[in-house]
């Protein structure tokens, strides 16, 4: 499990730069890696939320159908803590690559 463990951690490592850089396939991917626990990831809906939610705002239509999927299984103080997260994410990625 180590090992599936480590190639998780990557995956997402990977996926989070191509996130930053706007990619909304990496988006879509991490909501989907954290709403199932692909790869041996512990499943965290509010992560996956955040991502589903971003992949959401960028025009993703899957990403908008999985937020919706998963927000029945989750209680409006979750959802608003994913809503949270995720314009914290705008805000960092935006003053990351503002030159």
């Amino acid at each position: 499990m180590a090992i599936s463990q480590k190639g998780a951690e990557f995956l997402v490592r990977s996926r989070l730069a191509d996130a930053a850089r706007g990619d909304v396939e990496a988006l879509f991917e991490l909501g989907v890696t954290y709403s199932t626990g692909r790869g041996g990831m512990t499943v965290d809906l509010i992560e996956a939320h955040k991502w589903f939610n971003l992949g959401a705002l960028s025009g993703d239509t899957r990403s908008q159908q999985c937020r919706a999927e998963i927000s029945v299984e989750m209680s409006a103080r979750e959802i608003a803590e994913a809503q949270r997260q995720a314009r914290a994410w705008i805000g960092s990625t935006t003053q990351r690559y503002a030159a």
